[in-house]
C-alpha cells in the first residue's frame, strides 16, 4: 500500500519547522507503511568545491570519523567531502566498500530505516531539522526483502530522489537498458529503477517536467511519484491514476499525501486550497534562487 508525503516551504517559519512538520505527516500514514520509513530532506548547503554525502552503516558501533567529520543521526551519518560529487562517491565506495551512500549533492540529506515509522521519526530526531522542503515514505514491501537499502527515498542522482506508492512491470528490463548507460544500481526495488530513469533523462537534457513525461511513456505499471530536487519537488500520478493523492496549498506551503489525515496536521491546514492531482499531469514547484 505505501504511504508517501511531501512540503515546500513558503516562509522561514515553515522551513525552521519542516523536520517536525514531515514527521507528524509521516506517523499519520505509518498503517500504509510498517515495514520502513524514510525521508530526504533539503538543507544547509554544502561549503564551495565540497560535496554533501549521506551515508549508512549497518554496524551501530561504526566510528564515523575515519569518513571526515561527521553529523550522525541513528544510523546515518552526514559528511561533507572536498572535491566533485563522482569524485566524493568513489572515494567512499574504494575506501569504506561496507558503508552505503545513501544520497551525494550539494544539498540533499536521506535517512532511512526498517520499522515503524514513528519510532524513525523519534529515532532520527526529525523534529530537530530544518529545511526548504522535502519527501517522505512509509513503505509495505510488496516484490522486494524489507532491508534499509530497500527503503525510500531512492537517489540514484545528485540532489535527485524519489518516493513511490505502486508497482512497475518492466523495471527489469528498464534496469537492464539503464545499466548499459551508465546508471547504477544498489538493490533489486523497482523505484530505485524509476530514480535511474528521471536521472538518464535529466542527463540527456530534459527538464524534470519532461522527464516525467517520459515515464507516462516508458514505465508500465502504477504509481504516484513524489520527486525531490535541489530546487523543488514535483508530483505525478500515472494516467490511470488507481493510487492515491492530495494535494494541499496556502500562503506558508505546498503539500501532498497519500491521504487528507497527513495535511491536516499541518498548521492552516483548514484554510488551505484542497485538490487530487489529475492524471498523468506533471505538478511542481521550486525555490527561488539569487
Amino acid at each position: 500500500m505505501c504511504g508517501i508525503v511531501g512540503l515546500f516551504a513558503k516562509t522561514p517559519d515553515v522551513e525552521l519547522r519542516l523536520g517536525a512538520l514531515l514527521g507528524e505527516m509521516l506517523a499519520q500514514l505509518a498503517d500504509r507503511g510498517p515495514d520502513s520509513a524514510g525521508m530526504a530532506l533539503y538543507r544547509e548547503p554544502a561549503a564551495l568545491g565540497a560535496t554533501k554525502l549521506t551515508l549508512w552503516s549497518a554496524d551501530p558501533g561504526e566510528d564515523w570519523s575515519a569518513v571526515g567529520n561527521a553529523h550522525v543521526r541513528a544510523s546515518h551519518a552526514v559528511v561533507e567531502l572536498a572535491g566533485s560529487a563522482e569524485d566524493a562517491v568513489a572515494r567512499v565506495r574504494e575506501q569504506h566498500p561496507h558503508l552505503r551512500v545513501m544520497s551525494a549533492g550539494e544539498r540533499i540529506e536521506i535517512y532511512k530505516e526498517v520499522g515503524d515509522p514513528r519510532e524513525f521519526v523519534r529515532r532520527f530526531e526529525l523534529a530537530s531539522m530544518a529545511g526548504s522542503h522535502g519527501i517522505g515514505h512509509t513503505r509495505m514491501a510488496t516484490e522486494s526483502r524489507v532491508t534499509t537499502e530497500g527503503a525510500h527515498p531512492f537517489s540514484t542522482g545528485l540532489d535527485l530522489c524519489l518516493v513511490h506508492n505502486g508497482s512497475l512491470s518492466n523495471h527489469n528490463r528498464l534496469r537492464r537498458a539503464l545499466r548499459r548507460e551508465g546508471i547504477v544500481f544498489q538493490t533489486e526495488n523497482d523505484t530505485e529503477v524509476a530514480a535511474g530513469f528521471l536521472e538518464w533523462r535529466l542527463r540527456e537534457g530534459d527538464t524534470l517536467e519532461a522527464a516525467l513525461r517520459r515515464c507516462l511513456v516508458d514505465l508500465d505499471g502504477f504509481y504516484t511519484f513524489a520527486v525531490g530536487t535541489a530546487d523543488g519537488f514535483a508530483v505525478l500520478r500515472d494516467p490511470i491514476a488507481c493510487k492515491p493523492a492530495v494535494m494541499a496549498e496556502n500562503d506558508d506551503w505546498v503539500a501532498m499525501a497519500s491521504e487528507y489525515r497527513a495535511i491536516a496536521v499541518l498548521p492552516g491546514a483548514d484554510a488551505a486550497e484542497v485538490w487530487e492531482p489529475e492524471p498523468a499531469r506533471v505538478y511542481s514547484w521550486e525555490r527561488a534562487t539569487v
